[in-house]
């Protein structure tokens, strides 16, 4: 649970010090710091916070695990298997998935920004001297941050997660002190005042809610960052450290405003004697960098599931756990997002202005977690029509008013999120596009395998078998391409051959038992094999592991798995005639085939052992 804290509430914890800031300060002041309108705001916020996090996500959405791991693509390989009586239906879900994964993937790029900017600028608050070092502080912890990703996210919650319990604490004490002096302030509790607010003046509730969303940002990451830890873990920490303390801190905040409206300029660091503010300040830098760890887990979480289900380029995923498979780091992804946020802090300066980026990403896929969801209960729980169709009803209402209300930070920096995810989006299916029609070419022009079997004494001249054994990666039960070019071109086969298939499961893990099953293809006059592993999407992918697994349980007797040598097919793509494509979407597939990871280091294999024969295909 504290290991939890470290890494999953960093975001949702750290909100407290924008939230209602910007809620008063943003839109040129729609909201007034009256006692009506922060009362009515505290209220919002309290019922968003139960509605959607507690509520929703917590003991709903967590639920929908797909063998313990969260997320929007745990989701979507959940639904992916189902029968839908029509069949656009299925490809239009996976498609919002997707975006609401380019959505989480640009939303990753503006929470590390906005949190550690708005915690270095409390430094204003103490004295104004200190303005010009804001940017520069906030680039050194950024990258810092980054820095460190490589040690894994274990280790991290380890170190963060004592801090994060000190901050929650903090928390809890800044705002019970000030509820204190005003405990009327609980009244803002009442579901009434939130309904108040909306029904006085609805424009302006409208477009409070574009910032009130500013307080539940992390949910996603909260469930995308469940293999990580738990939903038993998670949900604990939310119900009795999380959740009040922030509900503490909000209440305080809004007695603060209240009793002073001048304090909407920072009402967080304004709760505490000015001779706390510095050690504040250090807390919550601390606290923020912590935030932007709960993103950039949930970044590598997500990424690592799209190449296993065939949406992304392979890229070096690295397990950084010896007994938490989910916990993985991705270099790539890692330096990307560190450039990306770099980039932001330069460009916007301060968290007022990010804060017109921020909403965007994070409300459209919690609308689209919705949405999944929802499928979920009807398609696989079996729920009755009417009860999904309630629950859909009333949490898309909610989703959907927060995403339309941020619609209007389009114009002053809401297009960012946007225009990231829509690259991301045109990415990943592209990716997808292109695999399957290389995939489809390639089966063409591989053949069958028993007929090369066949083939092989009856080649003139004959083919020389040499002691040994040769392994050739393959994926789909045909003649791979490398072992054709041994064959008919080079005349020459080791005494073992084994076709070796990876097969990636929707389940993020298979159980060791059922990873691997073998097959005997016949002597004549060379053994063949063909091995296929089945894998979760969160297993590794080390190809030699599998084979002495499959050694150790007597699958392959007779075989020398720890000298074999592995041949590779690598495919040249070029960009062809066929229809059906884009030439910008060929183009584009081309040059992220040619980016991908090296499939030796990605599959694990022995550089000494591995022979790489080329061949190329049109797309």
């Amino acid at each position: 649970m504290i290991g939890a804290l470290g890494v999953v509430f960093g975001d949702l914890g750290t909100s407290v010090l924008y939230g209602l800031q910007t809620v008063f300060s943003d839109h040129g002041g729609f909201v007034k710091p009256t006692h009506d309108d922060v009362y009515g705001v505290v209220s919002c916020v309290f019922w968003t916070l139960v509605l959607i996090v507690t509520i929703e996500f917590v003991m709903l959405i967590m639920r929908a695990d797909n063998d313990g791991e969260g997320g929007i693509m745990a989701l979507a390989a959940i639904i992916q298997p189902l029968n839908f009586n029509r069949t656009w239906v299925r490809g239009a879900l996976v498609a919002a998935a997707l975006f609401g994964v380019a959505l989480f993937l640009g939303d990753g790029m503006i929470t590390p920004a906005i949190s550690v900017l708005s915690a270095v600028e409390g430094l204003n608050i103490v004295t104004t001297s200190m303005n010009a070092y804001v940017i520069p502080i906030t680039l050194v912890i950024i990258a810092g941050l980054f820095f460190f990703q490589k040690y894994g996210t274990g280790a991290i919650g380890r170190l963060f997660g004592p801090i994060m319990l000190l901050w929650f604490a903090v928390l809890a004490i800044m705002g019970a002190v000030q509820i204190a002096k005003d405990p009327a302030i609980i009244h803002a509790l009442l579901p009434q005042y939130a309904l108040g607010f909306v029904t006085r003046h609805p424009s302006v509730a409208f477009i409070a809610f574009g910032s009130i969303v500013l307080t539940i940002t992390g949910t996603e990451a909260l469930y995308a960052d469940m293999g990580h830890f738990g939903r038993p873990a998670i949900s604990r920490a939310w119900y009795f450290i999380a959740f009040p303390a922030l509900l503490l801190n909000y209440l305080g905040q809004g007695s603060l405003i209240v009793a002073s409206p001048a304090a909407i300029a920072n009402p967080f660091f304004l709760l505490v004697p000015s001779w706390a503010q510095i050690p504040l300040v250090i807390l919550a830098t601390l606290a923020t960098v912590i935030a932007s760890q709960a993103v950039i887990s949930g970044a590598f979480s997500v990424a690592n599931q799209a190449i296993r289900r065939g949406f992304f380029p392979r890229i070096t995923i690295r397990h950084t756990s010896d007994t938490e498979r989910g916990q993985v780091y991705s270099p790539l992804i890692n330096w990307a997002l560190c450039i990306a946020v770099i980039a932001l802090v330069l460009v916007f300066k301060t968290s007022t202005n990010l804060a017109s980026a921020y909403g965007i990403a994070v409300t459209g896929t919690l609308l689209i977690d919705t949405v999944l969801f929802f499928v979920v209960v009807r398609m696989v729980w079996k729920r009755p029509l009417w009860l999904v169709l309630l629950g859909a009803f009333f949490f898309g209402t909610i989703n959907l008013a927060f995403l339309t209300s941020n619609l209007i930070k389009i114009p002053s920096g809401g297009w960012f999120p946007l225009a990231v995810a829509a690259v991301i989006f045109t990415v990943l299916t592209t990716w997808s596009r292109g695999r399957k029609r290389i995939e489809s070419e390639r089966l063409k022009a591989e053949g069958s395998m028993p007929e090369l079997i066949t083939e092989i004494p009856e080649l003139d001249p004959p083919v020389q078998i040499v002691p040994g054994t040769s392994t050739y990666l393959n994926s789909s039960g045909t003649a791979p391409l490398a072992l054709q070019t041994g064959v008919r071109l080079n005349h020459v086969i080791h005494s073992n051959v084994i076709i070796f298939e990876l097969d990636n499961d929707s389940a993020p893990h298979v159980a060791p038992e059922e990873q691997i099953t073998v097959t005997d293809l016949g002597n004549t006059p060379v053994q063949f094999f063909r091995v296929q592993a089945r894998i979760g999407f969160r297993d590794s992918t080390d190809i030699p592991a599998l084979l002495a697994m499959a050694s150790e349980q007597g699958l392959l007797p007779g075989v020398d798995v720890d000298h074999t040598l592995y041949f590779l097919s690598r495919i040249t793509i070029v960009e062809g005639a066929q229809t059906g494509i884009a030439k910008w979407r060929k183009r584009l597939f081309i040059l992220l085939s040619r980016n991908a990871a090296d499939p030796v280091d990605y599959f694990g294999l022995p550089a000494d052992r591995t022979v790489t024969m080329g061949t190329r295909l049109s797309v």
